[in-house]
């Protein structure tokens, strides 16, 4: 007998925004899959209109997780309209910064929004390691969860020194940066880094970071987890023995497409290895064949989405966003739009930058077993070993060539259109601007839950994250942690907030997460 269950909406709670999952599934295997952003907001129309540099004051309130994201993006297109190359100290201070906010937010997502799951007593009782889960991940109780809070606070100082504050700092301006840290602010930041670093390199790896490092294949990581027991019982050793047991590298595949813009201009004079000018080079990947990065491949698709219809996809330099809300009726089922590159969904994020980058651990993770759960959350773990080291000779640089300029005059914005594109903690992050007679004349944004969430297209393709959620099986429906590990393995960035449908009945449930 085939046990068909339709429209019920997965409960998964501790996601930044309002997020519905609704699912089929058959006989204990999820076959179809809808995601639904129910929360308008209307940033970009709020641009329109608006002096030159309102952007930067207000896009970093699109979200308070990844605010130095959106201030990047939105200076990088300004430095472009008004034709000014910032001083490479600038480069370094927006650098750091931005590192801060991206390393803190892969930890406290690994340790304090996924691996709780782990915790889900219901879900793992016969689990092997499920007790110590529990001790680890249990919400604001577990070992792992409090230092995890205690240690990213005092990273974020960093942001503070430099920026002023966090989230919502608006200290990078076209040319540059405002102002420039004091030598004994800057030995601070030092000091406050080495301090994360240690703590990092001895609870979440386990080791140091050039021995992670060394890691370039499935048998370097094996002989690594069995090499130690300070690499067994680390954050990222835990991980990989629990997730193993619970067959997380079976779970979420996907389509197998990735997407990155790069990151972290560099300094014209660094000691730095730069990919065309950056840290992180672009690119778009099928598996793990890796092709040039082109801007113009992207457009949006809004055929499913809760917006005035156009006559097909279009760029987001042109794109427009005028909501239309039907009701549940017809095709349309979320406020997301659904970009594409070439036409085809490309899932972002950390895994998708260490296949870019060629990282040869990732690569063959991907080559042997396809995405998976378990490679995007070690990917997310892992990626503060690639910053942290750039992070020490920025600040070195810094210390060494502290008088140097951080600003370069930029006192007007002339007329003139680009597009400020980086690498978010979740993954490729765009502004598109257009300035008129200095004032805002169109603004776009395409953030990496909008790549990875995003609803069908106008060929019924699946958003990323609804194709990685086919095939999964839910052994009991009122507890899908099958479901959340997939979804969370994206890292998805909406509002807190959790609806469940069962057999036709709708019915709230109480939301974990919290929002800022």
């Amino acid at each position: 007998m085939v046990n068909i269950l339709k429209g019920i909406n997965i409960p998964l709670n501790r996601a930044e925004g309002d997020l519905e999952i609704r699912v089929e599934v058959e006989d204990g295997i999820i076959i179809e899959a809808w995601s639904s952003g129910t929360l308008f907001r209307g940033f970009e129309n709020m641009m329109r209109g608006r002096g030159a540099l309102d952007g930067l004051v207000i896009t970093p309130r699109i979200c308070g997780i990844c605010s130095l994201t959106h201030l990047t993006a939105a200076v990088e297109a300004l430095d472009a309209i008004a034709g000014v190359t910032p001083p490479d100290n600038a480069y370094r201070l927006r650098n750091l910064a931005l590192m801060v906010e991206i390393i803190q937010s892969d930890v406290r997502q690994a340790l304090l929004m996924f691996m709780v799951d782990f915790a889900n007593k219901e879900a793992y009782q016969d689990h092997q390691l499920g007790t110590e889960a529990r001790q680890r991940y249990n919400p604001l109780q577990g070992s792992a969860a409090i230092e995890a809070i205690r240690e990213t606070k005092r990273l974020l100082q960093i942001v503070a020194i430099i920026g002023g504050q966090w989230p919502h700092t608006s200290f990078m301006v076209p040319g540059g940066v405002t102002s420039i840290p004091e030598i004994s602010k800057i030995l601070q930041c030092r000091i406050i880094y080495e301090r994360f670093c240690s703590w990092y390199e001895r609870i979440v790896l386990g080791c140091s970071i050039d021995r992670w490092l060394e890691i370039r294949c499935m048998d370097d990581l094996n002989n690594w987890l069995d090499e130690s027991p300070t690499h067994r019982q680390s954050e990222i050793g835990f991980f990989l023995r629990f997730a193993r047991l619970a067959g997380l590298d079976r779970l979420g595949r996907g389509s197998g497409r990735f997407l990155s813009y790069g990151n972290f201009t560099l300094p014209a004079e660094t000691s730095l290895t730069d990919i065309d000018g950056r840290l992180l080079g672009a690119g778009f990947a099928v598996g793990t064949a890796v092709f040039p990065f082109l801007p113009t491949k992207i457009s949006e698709d809004i055929s499913h989405a809760w917006y005035e219809q156009a006559a097909g996809p279009l760029h987001p330099s042109v794109g427009v966003t005028r909501p239309h809300a039907a009701g549940q009726s017809g095709r349309s089922y979320s406020w997301v739009k659904a970009p594409r590159y070439a036409g085809e969904a490309a899932e972002t994020g950390p895994l998708a930058e260490m296949i870019i980058a060629g990282n040869p651990l990732f690569q063959g993770m991907i080559a042997g077993d396809g995405a998976n759960v378990l490679a995007r959350e070690l990917a997310r773990l892992a990626r503060p070993a690639h910053l942290l080291k750039p992070m020490a000779t920025l600040l070195a640089e810094l210390l060494a060539r502290h008088t140097d300029s951080f600003y370069r005059t930029a006192t007007t914005i002339p007329d003139g259109e680009s597009a400020g594109m980086i690498g978010a903690a979740r993954g490729a992050l765009g502004h598109w601007v257009k300035v008129e007679d200095g004032k805002i004349a169109h603004y776009q944004v395409i953030t990496p839950t909008a790549w990875n969430g995003s609803p069908r297209d106008a060929q019924g393709g699946r958003g990323p994250w609804e194709e990685a959620l086919i095939g999964t099986p839910i052994k009991d429906v009122s507890n899908p942690v099958e479901a959340g590990h997939v979804v969370r393995s994206f890292d998805p960035c909406l509002v807190c907030a959790v609806h469940t449908l069962q057999k036709g009945e709708k019915k709230g449930l109480l939301s974990l997460g919290c929002a800022p």
